[in-house]
C-alpha cells in the first residue's frame, strides 16, 4: 500500500506493491495452497480423461490468480483487479464446471441473470471497497463470483444450442455494459485505489478505464466467442440432421 493510504484498506493479497517489488510478491497462504492442494487430489481420484484435465487447469488458473503475483498487483491497479475476476469467471468456472456431472442445475435464464447480478453487485463501489477491507468480505466476493460463474456455465453445457447461444450472449451484453460504464464514468470511483496507481504511472481514473476496457473487448469477447462455437456445433456442417 503506497504510503499514507488509508489503513482500512486491508486486502487479502496484502498491500499493492510498486514496480520493483511485484514480482516477488507471491502468495503463500497455507490454508489456500492446502485446498488447491485438496482440490487437485480429489479431481485426480474422482474423474478421468477430460474431466480430470480440466480440473487440472482450473486449478492452474486458480494457482495464477490467488498464488502468483498478479494476487498482489490486485491490490495496486483495479486494471489488475479486472483480469483477476475475468479469469475467475470467464476461465476457472467453465474448466470447474467441465469437471462436473450434467446436473440439473435449473433455469439457465436464472443463472445468467445471478452472475451477472452478482458481478455487477460487486463492482459497486461501496462493495468493492467492503471486500479490501477484510480477509472474510474478500472471500465472500470471491466465492460468490466463482459459484454464480460455474452455475452458469454448468448450464450452459446442459442447454439446448439455441439456449446456450442466448444465454452467452446475454452475458457478454452484461460485461461490455459494466466495462462501457467504468470507462466512460470520467470520475475514479474505486477508493481502495486512490493512492496506489501513482507507482504504476497511472492516475486513478486512467487505472479504471483500462479495466472498462478490458471488460468492455476482451472478456466479453470470450463469451462471444463461445456462442459462436455452440453456433457452429449447432448449424455447422457436422451438426447432425433434426428427426423427420
Amino acid at each position: 500500500m503506497s504510503p499514507g493510504a488509508p489503513a482500512i484498506w486491508a486486502p487479502y493479497c496484502g498491500p499493492g506493491p510498486g514496480p520493483a517489488e511485484w514480482l516477488a510478491r507471491w502468495n503463500l497462504d497455507p490454508v489456500l495452497g492446502a485446498a488447491l492442494a485438496v482440490g487437485v487430489a480429489l479431481v485426480l481420484w474422482r474423474r478421468s480423461g477430460g474431466e480430470r484435465a480440466a480440473g487440472v487447469a482450473a486449478a492452474g488458473v486458480l494457482a495464477v490468480i490467488f498464488v502468483s503475483p498478479l494476487c498482489a498487483l490486485s491490490s495496486a491497479l483495479f486494471t489488475a483487479r479486472t483480469v483477476h475476476h475475468v479469469l475467475l469467471v470467464a476461465a476457472a468456472a467453465p474448466l470447474l464446471a467441465a469437471t462436473l456431472p450434467r446436473l440439473r442445475t435449473g433455469p439457465l435464464a436464472l443463472a445468467t441473470f445471478a452472475q451477472a447480478a452478482v458481478f455487477w453487485a460487486w463492482h459497486a463501489p461501496a462493495a468493492y471497497g467492503w471486500a479490501l477491507s477484510n480477509g472474510a468480505a474478500y472471500w465472500s466476493m470471491q466465492l460468490s463470483l466463482l459459484g454464480t460463474a460455474v452455475w452458469f456455465w454448468a448450464g450452459v453445457r446442459r442447454a439446448s444450442a439455441p439456449g446456450a447461444v442466448a444465454a452467452l450472449l446475454l452475458a457478454m451484453v452484461a460485461m461490455g455494459l459494466l466495462g462501457a460504464l467504468l470507462t466512460f464514468t470520467g470520475q475514479p470511483v474505486y477508493a481502495p485505489h486512490y493512492l496506489t496507481t501513482a507507482a504504476w504511472g497511472l492516475s486513478p481514473l486512467e487505472d479504471q478505464q483500462a479495466a472498462g476496457l478490458i471488460m468492455w473487448a476482451p472478456a466479453a469477447a470470450v463469451y462471444l466467442a463461445a456462442a459462436l462455437l455452440v453456433l457452429g456445433r449447432w448449424i455447422g456442417p457436422d451438426a447432425r440432421p433434426s428427426p423427420a
